[in-house]
């Protein structure tokens, strides 16, 4: 009898507990919200957090206050998110880097995938490849042979190891089986000029990088990463469609709550997102986004996410990148 009683009461706080949570899930939010970009302040990812927190605080009848805590590749303003209480009112929006960097590092301070809950995907990105004009190709097949015609002669750049310019290069690799020789730079404001002044003869950056410098005739676009071509750059094939099914290569922007944070308020962030994306004054602004709108379900967006870690995790392997500590 002692037993029974027992397991009753114990079965009402769990009852009562999931009652509350949900309740307040649904009454959410009551108070202000932090978004950490773990970047600084200015740069694409903020740009986008910005934007979207006016909206999510319009939505929701409350202060959204964005916080840059940037550092360690994006890993010090995960990890604030990591620690906070799971609760939907520390959020995280962050881009394909989230993904990398569970891949990248032999060590992390949080679970990538149980101390978040991916949410809503914002946008998807995409890269361009583009080469020098010195460079005797005109098509990415034309890279390729003449990669494979000078082996080890041709140079291409990054933004630093592990990065996305150097996966999906890495990648291209692999697909094509040529032999290139990889220069990292300290970010895309040094590896553009090095890519206008034949000190890389190929790269991997966002169209808004090099869209620039193809209008000025100082680089040559030969194809973008996407599924479909760009909208800023109508005329350039993707890399299916130069012949190179293999080097599809798509990142995102997304927001993130912790992990284990009430499905009503993931939910509710995956709504008042797609909703976001449809309004004139966004739409009109994502193209300057370097991406195209996505706007996901929490279902959708967890198996990306997932999908993108062991993504990373097989170029890394297969690429012999080193793991970073």
């Amino acid at each position: 009898m002692k037993i029974a009683s027992r397991l009753l009461v114990s079965g009402l706080i769990i009852s009562t507990a999931g009652v509350a949570q949900s309740a307040a899930a649904q009454s959410w939010p009551t108070k202000v919200v932090r978004v950490i970009v773990p970047v600084s302040a200015g740069g694409g990812i903020d740009t986008v957090a910005r934007a979207m927190a006016q909206k999510y605080s319009e939505a929701w009848g409350q202060a959204v206050v964005v916080e840059n805590r940037a550092g360690a590749g994006g890993i010090i303003g995960a990890d604030v998110v990591a620690k906070a209480p799971r609760d939907g009112y520390t959020l995280l929006i962050n881009s394909t880097s989230q993904a990398s960097s569970a891949a990248q590092y032999a060590r992390l301070p949080y679970d990538a995938q149980k101390d978040f809950a991916p949410a809503s995907q914002i946008i998807y990105t995409y890269l361009m490849l583009g080469a020098n004009m010195k460079v005797p190709a005109t098509s990415v097949k034309e890279l390729v042979a003449l990669a494979k015609t000078q082996p080890g002669k041709l140079n291409f750049g990054s933004t630093g190891s592990g990065g996305s310019p150097h996966l999906v290069s890495e990648l291209f690799r692999l697909e094509t089986g040529i032999n290139v020789v990889h220069v990292p730079y300290k970010g895309d404001s040094p590896l553009q000029p090095a890519l206008i002044s034949d000190e890389v003869q190929y790269a991997f950056l966002t169209p808004i990088a090099l869209m620039q410098h193809v209008k000025s005739g100082r680089v040559r676009a030969l194809a973008v990463t996407g599924g479909r071509r760009a909208s800023i750059a109508p005329d350039v094939p993707t890399m299916a469609e130069a012949g190179f099914p293999g080097v599809e290569f798509t990142g995102w922007i997304g927001t993130f709550a912790g992990g284990g944070a009430p499905r009503e308020v993931l939910t509710r962030i995956a709504e008042d997102t797609q909703r976001t994306l449809k309004m004139p004054d966004i739409l009109a602004r994502v193209p300057g986004w370097g991406g195209e709108p996505a706007g996901s379900t929490p279902e959708e967006f967890e198996a990306r996410y997932r999908a993108d870690i062991a993504k990373y995790a097989r170029i890394i392997r297969e690429a012999k990148i080193p793991l970073l500590e």
